[in-house]
């Protein structure tokens, strides 16, 4: 982030500066604190450090103004705050000087920071304008795939300059704005990732970063309860498509119908891709083969140049599409195809818990454990035989969560594509995995039904674990379920050599 004085932070959030010593209407504010300086801008105490803005945002789990006196004994030299007086009743009871922090006061702490976001972002786009250069700003939602398309195209645009793009999943209205705040005057391309899970969602979004480029994956099953059907789905991430610039390019799924009917709503030129081979596509993949680690070998046909041999670094057939995505991102960016061909072969995993694949105590362990729906859910199950090749196959997942009135039908689902798939053992965590195990156990699988995370974390490290030397397991879930907790398990002790 560039540097930024409380006054201007101010004024790009509509706040009011409270100095230490004045009141909330701003009172005794003395010159050297409009202009202290602040280099970063985090929502975790945890993360403040010297020179940190802290902002303090009210969650389902904890409110963030009971935060602000840790956040101030780590280094920061303001907070973004709504509630002045439980700050200061936060600090008294740390034992600090409950005037002693300026605080920037605003109605509501997470509009005040998409609000910083937007104004940093267009100052920063100006900046770049006025010295010749850009700053293209690239975006891409979908049911399944985002982080990973996000992952690929940071790192073929990284290759050819300075490039800021999101830790992680930081795609909603707080991880967003984090993500644009870390962009400085060096930055030429920004990578975003956008997910929703309501109507409305993406389009705040793109109103804090207006994009150059944006791609849709794929319309599935994702956070049904929010949106009432896939119509729905759709709807929602279309708005991506018309947050692009006027002359942004939108990037679209030919292989989903949804995805490119999307073209009618584009301000500009549109790019299509296809992971099955449609020749309509500008950019496609041909003589698709998994090689013994289960990465894809493709022909890729890019526009403008000769099909190209190419193997992914990533396991799994699913990952074509999202190479794909990243491809024609980085094309709508500018780069030649040249330059996107070398750096896509060489590029590979960065965000945990996707398509992990190692060897953890003679376990091959499988761990796309990061969330799930259906869509995600049939992806990695198919992908399973070629990952365990001769292995015995294990799977373990976690209720998925979110999915309305499909969740006995796609949990159903699941059980049978896990019998499909050659698992001789099933593990379901959580309640709503119930109909898994009983598909999977109709089709002859064994299964084992645990109440949580922590009884399949006990049952694995217990006498009757089904889990056996030279297994092969797949771990698949919601996040809020608790399937990454089982992975994190069993990965632990190869994180610690």
């Amino acid at each position: 982030m560039s540097d930024r004085t409380l006054r201007e932070i101010a004024a790009m959030t509509g706040g009011v500066l409270l100095a230490p010593g004045g009141d909330e209407a701003g009172g005794s504010l003395q010159a050297h604190d409009g202009v202290t300086r602040v280099t970063d801008v985090v929502t975790d105490s945890r993360q403040a450090e010297e020179g940190s803005l802290f902002v303090a945002i009210v969650g389902e789990r904890t409110d963030g103004h009971r935060h602000v006196p840790q956040a101030a004994a780590a280094g920061a030299r303001a907070a973004l705050v709504s509630n002045v007086e439980a700050v200061r009743a936060a600090m008294a009871e740390a034992g600090r000087d409950p005037e002693s922090l300026p605080l920037v006061i605003v109605p509501d702490t997470v509009a005040a920071l998409g609000g910083l976001a937007r104004s940093h972002l267009a100052q920063l786009r100006e900046q770049a304008s006025s010295r010749g250069e850009t700053l293209s700003v690239i975006a891409m939602t979908g049911s399944v795939g985002k982080t990973t398309t996000k992952d690929l195209t940071r790192q073929i645009l990284a290759a050819q300059a300075p490039t800021v793009a999101p830790v992680a999943s930081f795609n909603n209205e707080i991880g967003l704005p984090l993500t644009v705040l870390r962009a400085d005057h060096t930055t030429r391309y920004l990578v975003l990732e956008m997910g929703a899970s309501g109507s409305g969602h993406i389009a705040y979004l793109t109103s804090i970063a207006p994009l150059d480029a944006a791609a849709v994956l794929m319309i599935g099953h994702a956070h049904m309860g929010g949106f009432g059907s896939v119509d729905g789905v759709a709807r929602a991430k279309s708005e991506i498509v018309t947050g692009l610039l006027p002359t942004g390019v939108a990037v679209l799924n030919l292989d989903d119908p949804r995805s490119a009917a999307m073209r009618e709503l584009a301000p500009g030129r549109v790019l299509t891709f296809s992971a099955s081979g449609d020749p309509r596509a500008d950019l496609r993949a041909s003589a698709v083969e998994l090689d013994e680690q289960a990465h894809a070998v493709l022909d890729l046909h890019l526009p403008g140049a000769r099909p190209e041999r190419l193997r992914l670094g990533l396991p799994g057939r699913h990952n074509v599409t999202n190479a794909l995505a990243a491809a024609g991102l980085a094309l709508a960016a500018g780069l030649d195809p040249s330059q996107v061909l070398q750096a896509l072969a060489g590029a590979g995993l960065e965000s945990p818990h996707r398509m992990d694949v190692r060897e953890c105590g003679g376990v091959l362990v499988i761990d796309d454990s990061y969330n799930a729906n259906i869509d995600s859910m049939t992806a990695a199950l198919e992908a399973l035989p070629a990952l365990a090749g001769q292995r015995r196959r294990v799977v373990i997942i976690s209720e998925m969560l979110e999915l309305g009135s499909a969740s006995h039908a796609d949990h159903t689902r699941t059980g049978e594509l896990a019998a499909a798939a050659g698992a001789q053992v099933l593990v379901t965590i959580g309640q709503g995995a119930a109909p898994a195990a009983q598909a999977a156990r109709a089709a002859g699988v064994h299964t084992i039904e645990l109440p949580d995370a922590q009884a399949a974390i006990e049952l694995l490290d217990g006498g009757h674990s089904p889990l056996r030397p030279a297994d092969a397991v797949l771990i698949k879930g919601s996040h809020g379920s608790g399937a990454w907790r089982v992975a994190d398990h069993l990965t632990a002790t190869d994180k610690e050599d």
